[in-house]
Parts: structure tokens; C-alpha cells; sequence
């Protein structure tokens, strides 16, 4: 069973000098498996909470290219953690069956999204309760 010893920061390779920074993200090497699908949040209220959700199948490393967020973490044994993302380099890894809450994003928040699988709805559990049993 996955647990929230699971999750872990990554941080990324960042390459920088006078013209600004270039922060690597490469699948099977920095990211701990290959990048099927790609996609980002923007434009959220700092009220709003996305995901709220577990896959049953996909993992999931999540950066905050631009701005801030948090993301609470909870384990099928109710153990959580919540991560606060703030710097384009440094990513939170999420292994399947972790139930996600992403909340309190700045203004300028970008959050990016990479996952190992291809989007499916049938994997995703999106009931609490469900996911606790």
C-alpha cells in the first residue's frame, strides 16, 4: 500500500547565469518515470481546492513554474502532510492512491502537472469514504 512516506520533494536540475535560469525536466531521469501527459492550473482564486481526488494508477509530480500553492496529502491510514511549492525547481512527487488537495494559490500561480499515464476517469477515485476503505 502506497503511504505519505511515498511523497517526497524533488529538486530539479536548474542551470543559470546572467541571462536567467533554465530548470530541466526530463522523464526516467529527474522525474522518477516517463512523462505521458503534461498539463497545468492557472488562474485559481486562492478559495478554490483542485483535485480532491486519488488515482488508482498514475503518479504525479507537481511544480509551481510561477507563484505559490499548497498541496495536502492524505494516506489510506489518514496520515497527511501538506507541502507548500513556491520555487520552479523544485517538484512534489505523488505515487498512486494519495489523495491530493491543492489550495491557497497566489495570484500568479502556475502549477504543472507531469503524470505516467495517459488521463482515464475510470482510475481516478474522487469519493473520499471510497478511497478510506
Amino acid at each position: 500500500m502506497t503511504t505519505i512516506h511515498d511523497v517526497r520533494m524533488i529538486t530539479l536540475p536548474e542551470l543559470g547565469d546572467e541571462r536567467g535560469n533554465l530548470a530541466v525536466i526530463e522523464g526516467g531521469g529527474d522525474i522518477p518515470f516517463e512523462i505521458r501527459r503534461v498539463f497545468y492550473i492557472h488562474g485559481s482564486d486562492a478559495s478554490v481546492i483542485r483535485g480532491r481526488h486519488a488515482n488508482k494508477r498514475s503518479s504525479f509530480v507537481l511544480i509551481n513554474i510561477t507563484g505559490s500553492s499548497k498541496v495536502k496529502v492524505i494516506d489510506q491510514d489518514a496520515n497527511e502532510q501538506v507541502f507548500v511549492l513556491d520555487k520552479a525547481h523544485i517538484g512534489l512527487y505523488l505515487p498512486p492512491m494519495i489523495w491530493k488537495d491543492m489550495y491557497d494559490f497566489s495570484p500568479d500561480s502556475v502549477l504543472l502537472v507531469v503524470s505516467d499515464e495517459h488521463y482515464d476517469d475510470a482510475e481516478y477515485v474522487r469519493d473520499f469514504a471510497e478511497f478510506m476503505r
